[in-house]
């Protein structure tokens, strides 16, 4: 074994990604290389509660020593909520088991390391910006909006390679500003948020109030040029899209923008939604570029990693 090989598996690091069907964990040499060292997943079995989803996480850890041979001195976890930083306990975790419980410091207790937690959506932006799109087409981006539009909304702030958590730990949350009324009741309680207006779901229940029949997006955007319905659908997301984006660049104006999920596979999105930003931003062009992501699914697990970077 080189020295420069010794040298890069001591400084490995260690993410794993909590999601609500699997755990992945992934072993990199650094931040310049997406080549795992080793890479395992396992079924999170969240059915089982609370407790087994710790252990679960502590046997990922296991298999990745074993595999490598070598043992983390802190690792970095992609969670699928937000570590509410006055009370230290979870919320807004579609896993319902997490929510109200103290993951952080179970973590440390059940791993005997130091661990780093950020959610999906923070982790998405993190991985983009050190190892993914941003880091390929705009290097010298400072801040950079990570989204994530697919059965929900969602994003994520990363300012100068970090994450920007805020006071109550819900940096980038612009899925659930106010955007229209006409989307009807949030899960969170109110009325009219964005991700009421254009996540994925949200679009098809709007498809089925004009028309009295279901269809899925991928399928409105394969027939837009001969289904009335689903090209004013598709029209309504660009527009919405525009107005609901324009609120976060006119507030914090990043550097860079990244779009993840399942809506953010409409192609037109990148020019007719960016079109429809212009209308609606406080400036007289948008100069900002939105990009496509390029990890796919690993940009979970790889942002997990990127937090111990």
């Amino acid at each position: 074994m080189g020295p420069l090989l010794r040298k890069n598996l001591f400084m490995a690091i260690w993410g794993i990604d909590l999601g609500g069907t699997k755990i992945e964990g992934v072993i990199l040499s650094s931040l310049d290389d997406t080549t795992p060292i080793v890479r395992q997943r396992i079924p999170t079995q969240g059915e089982k509660g609370y407790d087994h989803i710790i252990s679960r996480i502590a046997e990922v850890l296991e298999l990745l020593k074993s595999n490598s041979g070598l043992k983390p001195d802190q690792v970095g976890i992609c969670t699928p909520g937000v570590l509410d930083p006055g009370s230290q306990t979870m919320k807004n975790c579609n896993s319902t088991a997490l929510n109200g419980r103290p993951l952080l410091a179970d973590l440390e207790k059940a791993l005997q390391i130091p661990v780093k937690m950020a959610n999906d959506a923070n982790c998405f932006a993190l991985a983009e910006t050190h190892l993914g799109v941003v880091k390929q087409k705009a290097p010298h981006a400072r801040t950079v909006f990570g989204i994530i539009m697919g059965t929900g909304v969602g994003g994520g702030i990363v300012t100068d390679g970090k994450i920007l958590e805020g006071r109550h730990g819900i940096a980038g949350e612009w899925g659930h500003n106010f955007l229209d009324i006409s989307g009807g009741p949030c899960y969170c309680g109110k009325t009219g948020c964005v991700e009421t207006v254009i996540a994925g779901p949200s679009l098809e229940r709007y498809y089925q109030q004009q028309t009295g029949e279901k269809k899925l997006l991928r399928q409105m955007v394969a027939d837009q040029h001969t289904d009335k319905y689903a090209a004013d659908t598709l029209e309504r997301l660009y527009d919405q899209f525009g107005r609901a984006l324009s609120v976060v660049i006119n507030i914090l104006d990043p550097d860079a923008i990244v779009i993840g999920g399942g809506v953010g596979n409409v192609e037109d999105l990148y020019t007719q939604g960016k079109e429809r930003l212009a209308h609606y931003i406080f400036n007289n062009r948008v100069e900002v570029p939105i990009l496509k992501p390029m990890l796919g699914d690993s940009a979970g697990v790889y942002g997990a990693a990127a937090l111990v970077g």
